[in-house]
């Protein structure tokens, strides 16, 4: 009996043995699938719509050969004849050998401020015959909680293909040779923090004699540009050099480049174009401009708080208090989501049109965007096109902030008021002081600090991280609003006064397809329309709806032109024409329309474009066609503008239906008429 017991037992060991050995096995097995098959879980998640976009159209949809298609979304036939060009258009020697030194540099400020910042010390770095080490990027130091897989500049470019499509412009080379390293570490080696848009002489006369000297120097770019964006003629070749930095050598690091792509394709996935909206409407920039009254809630008392922290850092010179009403008035503030809504809407983009909002997080949250929802029926960003997973993914293996960063210890104040507590006299005793609230971050906008202290507390790791993501965040968004059909700001302005984030999109698009929609609005004139119908906004008369639809389409040419004396005096990224762009006109505009060709060429004048593209480039596909001479004619009379604002509905019943196209036949008819 005790035999069998045993035996009983002994069996029951082994059973148990077997199952912990099937489970450690069948873990091992998920784990190597998971390690894998990445790529293949991606595609099936992609093929099962797990997204929560639902494109939502009507049951007609607008023929690419009509009229009006061609005005909303075909190309701007004045543009159509430059092509980007950004390779040395004379003797270019290969760097020297045999340099002056290292420079190091490390970069701080956001997306747009890192781009520019990169491009103006490579060229600085040929001009002064310097082997740049490969930037340091602030914002994505191991000290700010991001995954250890990443270095700095690597987080959110391609290093390899940066050093490799410049290595006939500048020697570059990862890190410092180890004296030198050490050097730094001791803080041995000289300083500067760069002026913005400092000049070459500033390179010439103060930088340079101290390269010669120590054989390196670091440089420290904080202002978004260390060179300024107008040079001389003569030394053209490095503003081609810039180009050549921003649009070929800066490539985002694969993982994120290949997110972008599929959220890319998934806009295009229901065989429609696409509008990218980058609202521009960010804290600092509200508040360097007095544009805190746009809310009439604590994000008005967020906005004034960060503008008296903007007064005493010498950020703004001006008052604290700024009538916001004025600055609106003079195009100082950014359009309003729901104003730019009214603006496409009044230009004819009908309710389903899908608008990809850019740009990362709009002030004031997601209720910002409420108006503009009620406008278009499919408003996306890279949230509602991509999955939690494959965001968590870009970022890498980052560790448990808990765990590895505990919690600050009590200031002094704290531990005096404690120690006097437990030290008085007998009860009745006053209660303990309440502990210390955190900080916390709400996407809503509330920060409970700011009735509590006259200064911005510092940021948390966690919030550090997030800035790091944002970069990330951005880097997708400037790819899709790159190669959308239509690109519209809502401002072009940073918190500092120079050209953010979407001015580097406007000037990308000009490189890369100059005759691209890229709607400039003057806000100054939109405002002044705006308020003419102010009282009944939803039901404007016909007058009005023609002037929107005048200076919108003024703004695809007038707006580039005011932007070449504007914008590109403060960063050469937002504006690279003439010097990255050629010309190629197109044969058979002459011979189809005898007025076409002035018109062309007094657009180039005003551009200042002189450069006849190579010969190489006239065997490439012209993307002109004949059909496009009444383009860009809008009809004074279209009979269809009364209903841009109604109402629409999901379902139309069969008479609405003829009557719409019927309308839409008509308006296309006067298109081609030319209408004026």
């Amino acid at each position: 009996m005790k035999e069998g017991k045993a035996f009983l037992k002994s069996k029951m060991k082994w059973v148990g043995l077997v199952g912990l050995v099937l489970s450690v096995f069948s873990l091992f097995v998920h784990f190597l699938l998971a390690r894998f098959t990445e790529d293949g879980f991606s595609e099936y998640q992609s093929s099962i719509t797990i997204f929560s976009w639902r494109p939502v159209f009507e049951a007609t949809d607008l023929s690419r050969t009509s009229p009006l298609y061609r005005r909303l979304w075909g190309p701007v036939g004045q543009l159509e004849s430059l092509h980007p060009h950004a390779n040395p258009k004379g003797y270019y020697a290969d760097p020297s050998a045999q340099s002056n030194g290292y420079i190091f540099v490390r970069i701080q400020g956001g997306f747009h401020e890192i781009r520019s910042s990169i491009c103006d010390v490579v060229a600085v770095s040929r001009f002064l015959n310097a082997t740049l080490v490969v930037p340091e990027i602030q914002q994505t130091t191991s000290k700010k909680g991001i995954s250890s897989q990443f270095k700095s500049f690597a987080y959110l470019y391609n290093e390899e293909t940066f050093m490799a499509a410049l290595a006939k412009d500048v020697n570059i080379v990862k890190t410092l040779p180890k004296s030198l390293k050490s050097a730094r570490r001791n803080k041995e080696i000289p300083v500067f923090r760069v002026p913005y848009a400092a000049s070459l002489y500033y390179y010439l006369h103060n930088v340079l004699p101290i390269l010669i000297k120590h054989s390196v120097v670091e440089l420290v770019v904080s202002d978004g540009g260390c060179l300024q964006a107008i040079l001389p003629p003569d030394l053209e070749e490095y503003q081609s050099l810039r180009c050549r930095v921003a649009f070929h050598a800066l490539r985002f690091r694969q993982d994120v480049q290949d997110l972008a792509t599929n959220i890319l394709h998934r806009l295009r996935a229901p065989g429609r174009p696409f509008i990218a909206f980058d609202p521009g409407m960010t804290r600092d920039a509200l508040a360097y401009h007095g544009c805190s009254e746009l809310f009439q809630d604590v994000h008005a008392e967020l906005i004034q708080h960060r503008r008296a922290w903007m007064r005493k850092r010498g950020i703004i010179k001006g008052k604290h208090s700024v009538n916001s009403a004025k600055q609106r008035l003079k195009g100082s503030c950014p359009l309003t989501p729901e104003e730019v809504g009214i603006l496409l809407r009044a230009y004819g983009y009908s309710w389903d049109t899908i608008i990809y909002v850019s740009g990362g997080e709009v002030f004031g949250g997601q209720r910002t965007l409420i108006p503009l929802h009620g406008l278009f029926e499919n408003v996306v960003d890279r949230t509602s096109l991509s999955t939690s997973w494959e965001l968590s993914r870009i970022y890498g293996r980052e560790a448990n902030l808990d765990e590895s960063y505990p919690r600050a210890p009590p200031s002094a104040q704290v531990e005096t008021k404690l120690d006097a507590w437990k030290n008085s006299g007998p009860r009745p005793r006053p209660l303990p002081p309440p502990p210390a609230r955190p900080k916390t971050y709400n996407i809503e906008g509330w920060w409970g600090w700011v009735a509590e202290s006259d200064n911005e507390p510092e940021s948390t790791v966690v919030e550090l991280r997030t800035n790091a993501h944002k970069l990330l965040w951005e880097a997708i968004d400037y790819t899709v609003a790159v190669e959308a059909d239509v690109f519209i700001p809502g401002f072009d302005s940073d918190g500092k006064g120079h050209p953010n984030f979407a001015s580097l999109v406007m000037g990308h698009r000009l490189y890369q397809s100059a005759a691209s929609k890229t709607y400039r609005p003057d806000r100054k004139e939109v405002v002044r329309l705006l308020d003419q119908i102010h009282s009944h906004i939803y039901h404007a008369n016909h007058s009005w709806l023609t002037s929107i639809r005048r200076h919108m389409r003024s703004s695809l040419i007038d707006g580039l032109i005011e932007a070449s004396n504007k914008s590109k005096a403060s960063s050469f990224l937002s504006h690279p024409v003439p010097e990255c762009s050629c010309l190629r006109p197109n044969p058979s505009e002459t011979l189809s329309n005898a007025s076409t060709p002035s018109v062309h060429l007094q657009v180039h004048a005003a551009l200042g474009v002189v450069h006849r593209c190579p010969a190489w480039m006239d065997g490439e596909k012209n993307l002109s066609s004949n059909e496009k001479d009444n383009e860009e004619d809008i009809d004074e009379n279209d009979p269809s503008s009364s209903r841009l604002f109604l109402q629409h509905t999901r379902s139309h019943d069969a008479g609405g239906e003829d009557i719409n196209l019927k309308e839409e036949s008509q308006f296309e008819d006067q298109e081609e008429d030319g209408g004026d």
